[in-house]
């Protein structure tokens, strides 16, 4: 019995690149319309798929033109809010398989940074994180922050590097530090620490949201968009902003 053109187009759907040819040659003069919208659509999905594979294969290929041997990727995120922790990343991934997706986290959807995560907790040989709280970093100023949470972080994987790459400027963290600029949208390592490192802030961000309401933490992420410096003004502060940070919004002690 012929196949009915739903069930080509489900196949057309779930098709591996050596399948996907024989489907093609099979159904290349097939006159139905769902049949020719799944081919087209797979073919499309296909290539796709293959100029990621590129993209990303040139982020692992750039990291091992930098360093081999272990090579520990290193980003943080938090810098610039007002609230909550600086968090950094520090991990190793292995140079298989391909971590696809992997990019610049501000590049990515929430949704996408949080799945593409799973895979890098998956398939990376070490992963390390340190939050430096709010009153570390109004007590010691945030570039001896940075340090702190890098240093850390590096620690927490548990492993010695052959090299450290951080994106960005030179921090002084680590004897093998080597800074490339732009690291999280072009070193395999950096992207992935990049990501972890905002997926795991975003999730604490969402609690401090409960934790202290009124304020926005789980839109914001501790940023200073209105909804959250309008909170400050009308309420205060609370034991989780950066006193040190808010001096343009509010002269009033903390609340909580």
């Amino acid at each position: 019995m012929p196949s009915s053109a739903k069930d080509i187009a489900a196949r057309f759907a779930s098709a591996s690149d050596e399948e996907l040819d024989v489907l093609l040659a099979r159904y290349a003069e097939d006159p139905r319309a769902q049949v020719r919208r799944a081919a087209l659509r797979a073919v499309k999905m296909r290539d796709a798929l293959r100029v990621e594979r590129e993209r990303v294969a040139l982020l692992y290929r750039r990291q091992r033109d930098i360093s081999g041997g272990i090579v520990i990727g290193v980003d943080e995120v938090g810098r610039g809010a007002v609230a909550g922790p600086l968090t950094v990343c520090a991990l190793c991934l292995p140079s298989e398989p391909l971590v696809l997706g992997i990019n610049d986290s501000k590049q990515l959807t929430p949704k996408r940074r949080t799945e593409i995560a799973v895979k890098i907790r998956e398939v990376a040989t070490a992963i390390g994180i340190c939050h430096i709280p709010p009153e570390d970093i109004d007590r010691v100023g945030m570039a001896r922050a940075l340090r702190m949470a890098m240093e850390g972080a590096i620690e927490d994987t548990g492993i010695e590097p052959d090299c450290v790459l951080i994106d960005g400027n030179p921090v002084h963290v680590h004897p093998k530090e080597v800074c490339v600029v732009k690291g999280d949208a072009t070193c395999a390592a950096i992207s992935a620490a990049s990501i972890v490192a905002k997926v795991t802030r975003d999730a604490l961000m969402d609690d401090l949201d409960s934790a202290y309401p009124g304020y926005g933490f789980a839109s914001s992420k501790g940023y200073a968009s209105r909804e959250h410096i309008d909170a400050i003004k009308e309420r205060g502060l609370t034991p989780v902003h950066r006193v040190t940070f808010c001096g343009n919004f509010v002269e009033a002690p903390r609340l909580f």
